[in-house]
């Protein structure tokens, strides 16, 4: 007598001799949906065997983004998964969590007690800042409508040290870009840099705290003095949105005498990312108002379609609960005790790194200052090889370093860069350096790199113009 596990089809079977099985001898589509299922166990293999040829995220330096959370926050995510955040009227209460969240975030980003400061969460600081730059250009324009002027041309003053996002923005919404360029001298903008650039015309001058390339902090409190001169002199009220990515979460905690968010009254704005230093998975970022006026109500929608009436005032709609409340829970959890503690613990990483990197002889640090745990870091003199040849160097053990080159005006300069986040340790700075330092040694002894032969040429032709 067959079993009726057997009269089955295979693909509805629940488990087999996984690499036993067909789909593991022939190829699967990769471009059509297959004809038939396959068992879980199977689909659940293939996938997870592929992953493996994903970078370990533990080992990626690349990235600002959190690769680690306590197993209370992993489960708190499972358990809410399935719940849709734009669902206030079914899930009602991650809703009153996500405001709290943005009260905590704006009492943290000092907000004046006499005005009612706005915020939501996003998906991500890329969102966060689409939503303030709109809110800027919408400000604009109608307080231009009621002077009788024009306002077709709106423009946006930042430098060149901004993130990607800031360029979309400006493609996307058709506000232009007005460019501060750096310097091989000065990574970040200056309030006289500003004043040259800004017009009638600019609907906010964007600062960051903790920039992508270097982490520096750009002096919001003086250029927020620069644009009052200029207002005093010229009559343009121009605001500040400050883009606090990667360095909203560690600032408060690390330096929090230092004047970069709502004790400043020109800035109007900020977003910072949850998923970064604010210690959660990605991704969820949030943005913030100084007073509810500022954002604007032609950007508020209501809906009623999932329930009660449910204004949204974001790009994205449907989205999960689960970050957000694991951002809750962070906030809960470690408090501004456990936040200053997990801030000055990484500082103190990343100087250790820095110091360690510093007596190899091989390295020149760009950020001394060190407002952001992360390393930036140029080859000192012309070696053979080049940042580029040890990043990918260093792939060989598994570690993930970016290198690149700096902006427009300062590219010659080709870093290094290494953040360090909860999950990067002192033990693993050492093994680090150990690992460069072998790398270093092994590419010193090669041939030299055609593009450390070019870029060696690059930089005497440049010193011999003057240039550099």
């Amino acid at each position: 007598m067959v079993s009726k596990l057997v009269q089955k089809e295979k693909s509805i079977q629940g488990h087999a001799t996984t690499y036993a099985t067909r789909y593991f001898s022939e190829p699967i589509p990769k471009f059509d949906f297959p004809e038939k299922s396959m068992p879980a166990n199977v689909a659940y293999q293939l996938v997870h065997d592929e992953l493996n040829l994903d970078g370990n995220p533990n080992l990626n330096l690349a990235t600002f983004v959190s690769t680690w959370m306590e197993p209370e926050a992993e489960k708190l995510i499972m358990e809410t998964l399935n719940k849709n955040y734009i669902d206030q009227d079914e899930y009602p209460q991650s809703w009153v969590i996500q405001e709290r969240c943005v009260n905590m975030l704006a009492r943290l980003f000092n907000a004046p007690e006499d005005k009612t400061a706005v915020g939501t969460s996003t998906i991500g600081s890329s969102e966060a800042i689409m939503l303030a730059g709109l809110t800027h250009k919408f400000n604009w324009r109608k307080k231009r409508k009621a002077e009788g002027k024009s306002y077709d041309k709106p423009n946006i003053v930042m430098g060149a040290d901004v993130q990607v996002v800031w360029e979309k923005f400006g493609v996307f919404f058709d506000v232009e870009e007005k460019i501060i360029p750096l310097r091989p001298d000065r990574l970040i903008i200056t309030p006289e840099d500003v004043r040259k650039y800004v017009d009638e015309n600019t609907i906010c001058v964007v600062g960051i705290i903790g920039t992508t390339f270097t982490g520096e902090n750009e002096p919001i409190e003086e250029i927020a003095k620069e644009l009052d001169k200029i207002q005093e002199e010229k009559g343009w009220d121009i605001p500040l949105h400050v883009d606090a990515a990667s360095g909203g979460f560690v600032m408060p905690f690390t330096d929090p005498d230092f004047k970069w968010d709502f004790r400043i009254n020109r800035v109007k704005s900020i977003n910072a990312s949850g998923h970064k230093f604010g210690l959660v998975y990605p991704g969820v970022g949030w943005v913030l108002w100084r007073e509810q006026e500022l954002l604007s109500e032609e950007l508020v929608f209501h809906v009623n379609y999932l329930g009660g009436d449910m204004p949204t005032f974001t790009l994205n709609f449907s989205r999960g609960s689960s970050h957000i409340l694991a951002q809750y829970y962070n906030f809960l959890r470690l408090g501004r005790e456990g936040y200053t503690r997990i801030m000055q613990n990484l500082m103190e990483t990343a100087k250790y790194l820095g110091g360690m990197l510093r007596q190899t002889g091989h390295f020149n640090l760009l950020n001394d200052d060190h407002s952001l745990p992360l390393i930036a870091t140029e080859l000192k003199g012309e070696p053979n090889f080049t940042v580029f040849d040890l990043s990918d160097k260093l792939r060989e053990r598994g570690w993930i370093v970016p290198a690149y080159t700096l902006p427009p005006n300062a590219e010659e300069k080709a870093v290094l860069r290494i953040v360090c986040r909860e999950s990067f340790s002192r033990d693993l700075a050492e093994i680090l350096v150990e690992d460069i330092s072998r790398a270093t040694k092994i590419l010193e002894e090669q041939p030299p790199t055609p593009s450390a032969i070019e870029r060696n040429k690059q930089l005497k032709e440049k010193h011999r113009r003057g240039v550099c």
